[in-house]
C-alpha cells in the first residue's frame, strides 16, 4: 500500500478517536451539570444503594422546644389575693345585706372582718364566708345555695363598696359594736352566750360573752 495512503489511514483513526474522546467527556459534563443529574448517578450501583437507602430512612421530628411558664412575682400573687378577699367580701355583702343600703352592708363585713381577728374562725375573708362548705353547713346561706344569682348593677355597688373597704379608702367605724354574728330579725335561733349589741336594717347583731350595747341604727 502506498505510503500517502498509510498516512490517511492513520491521520483518519486518530480523527476518530479524538471525536469519541471529545463526544465521552461532552456527555459527562452534561451528566454533571444537568438538571438530570441524579438520573445519570442512579446508573451506578453505589449511588443508587444510597439513594434507595435515604428514601426508606425514618423521618425523625424535631424534639418541641420547652413551654416556659413564667412563676408569679411576689407582687402579682398579693394582688391576686387581694382580688378574690375582695369578691368575697362582695359577696357576703350582696347577699347578706342588699336590702339594708350601705349601712347594713358594711354591718356584714365588719361581723366578717371581726371573725378574723376572733380565733375562733379562719382568718382570711374568704376562709370565714366559705366556712362550712365541706360538711354542708354554711355559715352563709348563699354560699350553699346552688341558685343564688347575682343582678348586675347591686353587685357592682357591692364590689365597689369592697374594694373601698378592703383599701382603706372607707373606714368602718364598729357600727356593730363588735359583733361575730347576726340573724335576721323574722327569726329566734336561741344562741346561748350570746348578747345583743345593735340592729340594722332587717338584722339583728350579737357578739359572744360580753355586756350588750344600747346603739341601734
Amino acid at each position: 500500500m502506498p505510503n500517502k495512503m498509510l498516512d490517511a489511514l492513520v491521520r483518519a483513526d486518530r480523527s476518530v478517536a479524538i471525536a469519541v474522546f471529545l463526544a465521552v467527556a461532552t456527555v459527562g459534563t452534561a451528566a454533571a451539570t444537568s438538571p438530570y443529574a441524579d438520573d445519570i448517578l442512579r446508573a451506578t450501583p453505589e449511588v443508587s444503594q444510597d439513594l434507595a437507602a435515604a428514601d426508606t430512612a425514618p423521618i425523625v421530628a424535631p424534639a418541641p422546644m420547652p413551654v416556659l411558664h413564667a412563676e408569679p412575682s411576689p407582687v402579682e400573687t398579693q394582688m391576686a389575693g387581694l382580688e378574690s378577699e375582695e369578691n368575697c367580701l362582695a359577696d357576703v355583702m350582696y347577699f347578706e345585706a342588699r336590702g339594708d343600703g350601705t349601712r347594713g352592708e358594711e354591718a356584714v363585713a365588719e361581723v366578717v372582718l371581726n371573725r378574723t381577728h376572733d380565733g375562733n374562725y379562719p382568718t382570711t375573708i374568704c376562709g370565714v364566708v366559705h366556712q362550712g362548705v365541706a360538711s354542708g353547713s354554711c355559715q352563709f346561706s348563699y354560699v350553699c345555695d346552688p341558685h343564688a344569682h347575682r343582678e348586675a348593677a347591686a353587685w357592682a355597688a357591692a364590689r365597689r363598696l369592697a374594694a373601698e373597704i378592703m383599701s382603706g379608702y372607707r373606714q368602718l367605724d364598729d357600727i356593730t359594736g363588735g359583733a361575730t354574728s347576726y340573724h335576721a330579725d323574722y327569726v329566734e335561733p336561741g344562741w346561748s352566750g350570746m348578747v345583743e349589741t345593735v340592729r340594722i336594717g332587717s338584722h339583728i347583731f350579737f357578739r359572744r360573752g360580753h355586756k350588750a350595747l344600747t346603739n341601734s341604727a
